[in-house]
């Protein structure tokens, strides 16, 4: 329907202006940025079997026409839709795209880096004289809080620091740092014991990882069994995620693994290792980014957008942006099912949305600069106004439709109005300014179609016109 929207805006404006076919099409070329038409519409101006002179000027007025309002065709939609649009709709964007991730799996744990909170911690106790815990073996007063999963990690006896083993029993004195559930430590073992300020014992490098599960032999185990095993020990379950969708599986004790799973590990680093191993391939957090994948992934796009499919005269093709698009979207869903490579820091993300952005629009208005001010001085304001009005009109028409007539969530509509636009500037705009990707997610089917049938319409605008 915005494609349409766009055909239409075009049609009217080249009629109520008087536009000759070569400047009609340079109209709806540069304001729907999409060059490939003009192609096709210079196809078609040859096939109407004009004079040569008459053909060659109104292909000469062409590129003129497109000069004129290619600029503000790629700007103009972006601030359109990211400025205007949020107001249009009356939608706070950054709140519907947090609401949209919570609502499809993305939810934010509770704790954890960057909050003052917790799950898990790890504090100290004074075993007191006479308490239950005097005499019995670190295993043995593990149980002594209900089937808590607690563990004493490391013991203070006189002035010493020793490793808690299983053999090992404990004695009146001791300090003992226990881990678990915050609210276990602090209304049962605090309850019955004397909490100590210990700075050096409870000085352990912990971590939180995500591992990837890969071993066949927990594949379908419970995990209460899964607790009981050695490897596990010292080690609590934060986040099991399943499935290409990323589904969140509540952590229960009948809940099985399975192969595939993304499970979020919190402990010490020594104990989270182990795990890791026993469940199978650690995803940590790196600075260091994965270029190879990174290149792979944008060299088999490029080979993909290049390949041109023609039916009759008119070539379907999803071109290099478009291809690079389509490839990003499989390896990262592969990336998101098999996170044992593509490994790309945040930062970086950042860099390539943020100078890519910026340079692709100081690009923009570098090579059109020149053509820009002889177009407005051969053909006058009114093209560059008519330019607007192509440009303006159909994003508006489409947010509508998109919000009232498809009911698309808040969250996307935008990106869906970016992608049958084919302006990869506005969807980074609109990104830009939700703070989130989830925009991306309405751009992907609609770009395809719009790279389509935008690059057809060149040819369809020169036989309605003519």
């Amino acid at each position: 329907m915005v494609c349409l929207f766009c055909l239409g805006a075009a049609y009217i404006a080249a009629k109520v202006a008087g536009y000759g076919l070569g400047s009609a099409a340079g109209l709806y070329a540069g304001s729907t940025t999409i060059s490939a038409s003009m192609g096709l519409a210079t196809d078609a101006i040859n096939r109407i079997g004009l004079s040569p002179e008459e053909t060659k000027k109104l292909l000469d007025a062409m590129p003129v026409a497109y000069a004129v309002t290619y600029i503000f065709g790629t700007m103009g939609s972006a601030l359109i839709l990211a400025l205007l649009g949020p107001a249009l709709l009356g939608i706070d964007l950054e709140s519907a795209c947090a609401s949209y991730e919570e609502k499809h799996g993305g939810k934010k744990e509770l704790g954890g880096p960057g909050t003052a909170w917790s799950r898990f911690t790890l504090r100290a106790f004074r075993v007191r004289e006479g308490g239950q815990a005097v005499g019995k073996t670190v295993p043995a007063a593990e149980t002594l809080v209900g089937g808590e999963r607690v563990f004493i990690q490391r013991i203070r006896r006189g002035g010493e620091i020793i490793e808690a083993t299983g053999d090992l029993v404990l004695q009146a004195g001791d300090i003992v740092a226990v881990a678990g559930r915050r609210e276990v430590l602090v209304n049962l073992i605090g309850a019955a014991a004397d909490e100590v300020d210990d700075r050096e014992l409870l000085a352990v490098p912990v971590e939180g990882v995500d591992v990837y599960v890969t071993n066949k032999e927990v594949d379908g185990i419970t995990l209460a069994e899964l607790a009981k095993s050695q490897g596990t020990r010292g080690v609590f379950l934060r986040k099991i995620t399943r499935g290409a969708t990323a589904t969140d599986v509540p952590i229960l004790a009948d809940t099985k693994l399975e192969r595939g799973d993304i499970v979020t590990l919190v402990g010490r680093t020594q104990d989270v290792a182990a795990a890791t191993k026993l469940l199978g391939y650690p995803d940590r957090v790196t600075d260091m980014a994965d270029v190879a994948f990174i290149g792979a992934a944008v060299a088999i796009g490029a080979l993909l957008g290049a390949f041109v499919y023609k039916v009759g005269s008119v070539p379907l093709t999803l071109s290099t942006s478009g291809g690079a698009l389509m490839s990003g979207l499989f390896f990262g869903w592969l990336r998101s099912v098999r996170p044992t490579f593509g490994r790309i820091p945040s930062p970086t993300v950042w860099f390539m949305n943020s100078v890519g952005l910026n340079v692709f629009i100081a690009v923009v208005g570098l090579s059109s600069g020149p053509g820009f001010v002889a177009g407005l001085q051969q053909l006058g304001i009114s093209l560059f106004l008519w330019g607007v009005f192509v440009t303006t009109l159909p994003l508006v028409l489409g947010m509508f439709v998109g919000k009232y007539l498809f009911r698309f969530d808040d969250a996307i509509v935008l990106g869906c109005c970016a992608g049958a636009r084919t302006t990869t500037a506005a969807l980074g705009m609109v990104s830009d300014r939700a703070k989130s990707q989830i925009p991306g997610l309405g751009y992907t089917v609609t770009y395809a179609v719009g790279n389509v049938l935008l690059t057809t319409w060149g040819m369809v605008l020169v036989i309605l016109l003519s």
